[in-house]
């Protein structure tokens, strides 16, 4: 069997605000919510199987300016959903801003920064 991602873990400003986004835009639920390194205070948010585990530090600096550029950066995370209209929708009622749509094989997708600059990238197989 090969290997299965589990989590990906992404420091947050706002762990409340963060958990009420991706909740809200993926149906994710509040799997745990503690203490963390460098005392930090994480919320692991996902289904059964997978998670994004937030994470919040007391004193975080800021990000770098281009992670596509920054060795070891993030560059985005990657959902799939059962309907992008839907989810489009909710993003843009959180005030964000939906780009780079795309209608390739094997699926549609758009990309948007969350309120910390985290690019995502929603897919739908449909």
């Amino acid at each position: 069997m090969p290997a299965v991602l589990e989590h990906v873990n992404v420091t947050v400003s706002d762990l409340d605000r963060s958990i009420a986004l991706v909740a809200d835009l993926f149906g994710w639920r509040l799997r745990w919510r503690g203490s963390s390194i460098h005392k930090g205070e994480s919320a692991h948010m996902g289904g059964d199987d997978t998670y994004v585990a937030l994470y919040q530090h007391e004193n975080q600096g800021a990000k770098p300016i281009d992670t596509y550029t920054t060795t070891g950066g993030l560059n985005h995370i990657g959902v799939v959903v059962d309907d992008l209209d839907a989810v489009e929708a909710k993003v843009k009622a959180a005030g964000l801003t939906p780009h780079s749509h795309a209608d390739y094989e094997p699926g549609r997708r758009f990309y948007f920064e969350d309120h910390d600059a985290t690019e995502w990238e929603v897919v739908s197989y449909d």
